[in-house]
């Protein structure tokens, strides 16, 4: 099955928040891939700051259920797209943990569920290190970092 989900760069999914043309404003999803959890954050109604959601648990057999997930989702807040964090290196490359990131979006592209929505990778180098940083001694939970550090990605 071909992937019907739209990669776009940055500037034109955001673009296409600013043009969306609905009555509801449209916000973004944004998406910190870990090997066992996604982290997930809404934007605000205007798009300024990111919030918390949830952590959805990551596992081979789940992805038909995380596509109904991010399906409601896309219904309940308006979603005009994703903005999944992509751990580049230094050098600005592919890190060896952007396979699972890549893995994960070709997975769900395969269920035919998100076929009407579009994202876009962004860089998420130290998001989860910097929440894990500032949050760490207040917060013993790697789960709830992890949520954490997806509202870097839309920061």
């Amino acid at each position: 099955r071909r992937c019907t989900m739209r990669l776009l760069k940055a500037e034109e999914l955001f673009r296409k928040l600013l043009e969306g043309g609905s009555k509801k404003q449209p916000r973004l999803l944004g998406l910190d891939v870990g090997s066992k959890y996604v982290g997930l954050a809404v934007s605000d109604q205007k798009n300024r700051i990111a919030l918390p959601l949830s952590v959805l648990g990551r596992t081979k057999t789940n992805i038909n259920l995380m596509a109904d997930d991010f399906k409601t989702l896309v219904k309940n807040y308006s979603l005009a797209g994703l903005v999944v964090g992509y751990p580049f290196n230094l050098q600005g490359q592919s890190s060896p943990d952007a396979s699972q990131v890549s893995l994960l979006v070709g997975e769900l592209c395969k269920t035919g569920k998100l076929d009407d929505l579009s994202y876009t990778y962004w860089d998420e180098n130290f998001t989860s290190k910097f929440a894990y940083s500032r949050c760490a001694h207040q917060i013993q939970d790697d789960i709830i970092l992890q949520s954490l550090g997806s509202c870097f990605q839309l920061s």
